[in-house]
């Protein structure tokens, strides 16, 4: 049987198509996306921020270490999952940290997803050009 460590949280986090599995850990700040440092993995500043911000929000910045592995989407949409992923994960290691994170918006998944292909129709709403004659 496997040992289970009590000082390390998992989370899910998943915003349209990235799927990231958080794992935090007592430690001194440092975050490893796949394999990668977050400051070689984001490739732009805000997408830095909106990863950090669920510890900004309940002042943990420096208090843990996050392993991160993030699938699926762009950067946008990969940054969102793992804020996601790291607010869970964050209540499961402190249930005090629940009612900052909720009001923050950071527990809800955004449900926002790309728009289907409909038939007839070039993309989701764009129609072939039309002409009378």
């Amino acid at each position: 049987m496997a040992k289970k460590e009590s000082n390390i949280f998992y989370g899910t986090g998943r915003r349209k198509n990235a799927v990231a599995r958080v794992r935090i850990m007592p430690g001194k700040g440092n975050i490893t996306i796949n394999g990668i440092s977050l400051d070689e993995y984001m490739p732009t500043d805000v997408a830095k921020i909106i990863v950090k911000q669920p510890l900004v929000v309940t002042n943990t910045e420096g208090k843990y270490d996050l392993i991160v592995k993030v699938v699926g989407g762009g950067f946008s949409g990969q940054a969102g999952a793992i804020r996601h992923g790291l607010a869970r994960a964050l209540v499961k290691a402190n249930s005090d940290y629940k009612t900052e994170l909720k009001q923050a918006g950071f527990m809800t998944r955004d449900p926002r997803m790309k728009e289907r292909k409909k038939p007839g129709l070039k993309k989701a709403r764009k129609a072939p050009q039309f002409s009378k004659r």
